[in-house]
């Protein structure tokens, strides 16, 4: 990409993940010369008392585009499909958040703090990972490096928001429902307007994505290719549940892992405190550590609950949570046009 002081960037969705990295580009001075905000249909919105003009997107509206970051809805199909290689053709470089090119071998699938130095093997489309998985390769980098993995086994606990507004505004009236009726019962008769699978409000449930292949759901497929790709080594055995939980917004991760080497915990710690994009919260016995409702909003990996398994030699557990529309997503996306343009 050539050098220059400004960038036209287009910012393609305004669903919550086009919404935050509209607020990721003015919160971090991303230097952006013309933006432009597309959607399916034009109209106004309204982020945080500032109006954007959405226009309908066509190839046309992308004429004179430097980069182009597609939102996508948590891993799913979406606009870049249809667009991203039009786009390309007429010089922007795109990076989407959506599932179509992330496991395309010739489109590199980028973790800034794991993987930056991928960036440069870009054809014109970067691909942001799946929000689960972000949070849980910058966790673990720091300790392949030193002592390898050759197992993960995880369990997710995914907020609404990981799948768009219309979770989110399902678990609210669901809550205000159940506050209505004096929460004789918990149980919410099933409604044709539920953007979920199953009710969520004081529920959890183990079903997001598709179910596949060995009956794990897609979310589950994209844990084990994903950090695969990513962390260039396919030999680490990884097993993943994936569960959605009552929360508005904020991934937790329970991570196991068994590493090839022997190592301490403290050497653990130091690792994982000394690591860009990591914050440490670890006295459990002060009832301190990472949760959801305190991260939302910030951009780091927080992690906590470092404990070994006093059963298995070079296990380990591990607590990991992030926001997963902002590090899970639109700023792990800006990351990655950051070092595009350095």
């Amino acid at each position: 990409m050539i050098k220059k002081s400004k960038y036209n960037v287009a910012v393609v969705g305004v669903g919550a993940v086009g919404i935050e990295m509209l607020r990721c580009l003015k919160r971090f001075n991303f230097p952006v010369g013309e933006l432009r905000v597309l959607a399916r249909s034009a109209r106004e919105i309204d982020v945080d008392g500032q109006k954007y003009q959405v226009q309908a997107i066509s190839p046309e509206v992308f004429d004179g585009i430097d980069i182009a970051l597609f939102a996508g809805t948590e891993g799913e199909k979406g606009a870049a499909a249809t667009y991203a290689v039009e786009v390309v053709k007429r010089g922007a470089v795109v990076i989407d958040n959506g599932a179509d090119f992330r496991m395309d071998p010739k489109v590199p699938l980028v973790v800034p703090e794991v993987n930056a130095g991928d960036i440069r093997k870009h054809k014109g489309i970067i691909a942001n990972p799946n929000c689960s998985t972000i949070q849980m390769v910058v966790a673990l980098w720091p300790i392949y490096k030193k002592a390898g993995i050759k197992r993960i086994i995880i369990t997710t606990l995914q907020a609404a928001s990981g799948a768009g507004r219309g979770a989110v505004e399902q678990l609210k009236n669901e809550l205000m429902e159940l506050n209505k009726s004096g929460y004789s019962d918990i149980r919410i008769p099933r409604s044709s307007e539920r953007s979920l699978p199953q009710q969520l409000a004081f529920n959890v449930f183990p079903h997001i994505g598709g179910f596949s292949d060995y009956d794990y759901t897609s979310e589950e497929w994209k844990l084990v290719k994903e950090t695969h790709k990513i962390m260039h080594d396919d030999k680490i055995k990884i097993s993943a549940t994936t569960v959605r939980v009552p929360v508005r917004t904020g991934h937790s991760e329970a991570v196991y892992i068994e590493t090839k080497k022997p190592i301490g915990l403290e050497a653990v710690r130091k690792l994982l405190v000394k690591s860009p994009g990591i914050v440490v919260i670890d006295e459990p016995k002060n009832s301190l550590y990472p949760m959801p409702k305190d991260v939302e909003g910030k951009t780091e990996i927080f992690i906590g609950r470092i404990r070994k398994d006093p059963f298995v030699k070079n296990g380990l557990w591990l607590w990991v949570v992030a926001d997963n529309l902002l590090k899970g997503a639109a700023y792990n996306a800006l990351q990655i046009a950051e070092e595009l343009i350095r």
